[in-house]
């Protein structure tokens, strides 16, 4: 499924970014947690996602009240994001700004814990 329409958008959201955004976006970019490798506003199908970890395969969302009144949407959003082998973890805006500490740690154990299941997995043609 081709993405190119939406990195347009996605720029833009990065140019755009909000306050909680740009505070978790200091926590991974570069690498800062645990090597693991992150991208923000990332294409992906049909939807854009905040942050994403490829290795991991691992989605981190963060919702605002706009994300209480359309909860289905999310919900079919995330399966989505599931059936193509990703695991998505969300966060409240409020969780990120006053616990960045916990979001923090929330991260690391799933990442950890992806990473460990990839490099348990059989290659194939093995």
């Amino acid at each position: 499924m081709s993405t190119g329409h939406l990195i347009p958008l996605a720029r833009k959201l990065r140019r755009n970014t909000t306050d909680v955004e740009r505070l978790l976006w200091n926590y991974l970019r570069d690498r800062q947690l645990d090597g693991f490798k992150f991208k923000r506003q990332q294409p992906l199908g049909n939807f854009i996602v905040d942050f994403i970890c490829f290795e991991s395969k691992l989605i981190v969302e963060l919702d605002g009240g706009q994300h209480a009144e359309d909860m289905e949407a999310d919900l079919i959003r995330t399966r989505w994001l599931a059936s193509q082998g990703f695991q998505v973890i969300r966060f409240w805006n409020n969780d990120v700004l006053q616990n960045i500490d916990g979001v923090w740690q929330v991260i690391s154990e799933h990442l950890k814990r992806n990473s460990r299941i990839f490099q348990d997995s059989p290659k194939s043609g093995s």
